[in-house]
């Protein structure tokens, strides 16, 4: 199984990035990476609540395979655990027709405390063996610059 972990520091508080993880309004404007616009189809902010979005390629010639569809990727994820303004756990469940990029996949958000704001971590486990852990990584970290771009205005 593979793993990734991407930590950045962002200068806003941990409570106005825990919020921009639970809001859907939020969520749909930094949970993405460059080059894709998020969807957000159904959202229950709770444990034990599901929500379902999608992640769709603004180019389709950027697309790769193995996607739910030839630009979009589509998963539904629910919430294991949330403890205010410090965790968030989910499994996120990834709809392919190729069961290499099909799977669950648990991502748990760490928050800390940082100089000037809040250390955040995003720790990818059991990622499907069809995603490159270079890409999900990238990923990753190109979302957490939007999350930055997003609170530090």
């Amino acid at each position: 199984m593979t793993t990734t972990r991407v930590s950045k520091t962002i200068h806003a508080t941990r409570a106005a990035i825990y919020r921009a993880c639970l809001d859907p309004a939020l969520l749909m404007q930094w949970r993405f990476p460059d080059n894709m616009r998020a969807e957000i189809h159904s959202f229950d902010a709770r444990e034990g609540g599901i929500y379902r979005m999608s992640l769709t390629y603004l180019d389709p010639a950027h697309s790769t395979e193995g996607k739910t569809t030839a630009d979009t990727d589509t998963f539904t994820g629910r919430f294991i655990s949330l403890i205010p303004d410090l965790q968030i756990i989910e499994r996120i469940d990834f709809h392919s027709p190729d069961p290499a990029f099909a799977g669950e996949m648990t991502m748990t958000t760490t928050l800390s405390d940082a100089n000037n704001g809040a250390q955040v971590t995003i720790l990818c486990e059991d990622i499907p063996q069809g995603i490159r852990p270079k890409d999900n990584e990238l990923g990753c970290r190109l979302a957490l610059d939007n999350l930055a771009r997003l609170l530090e205005r």
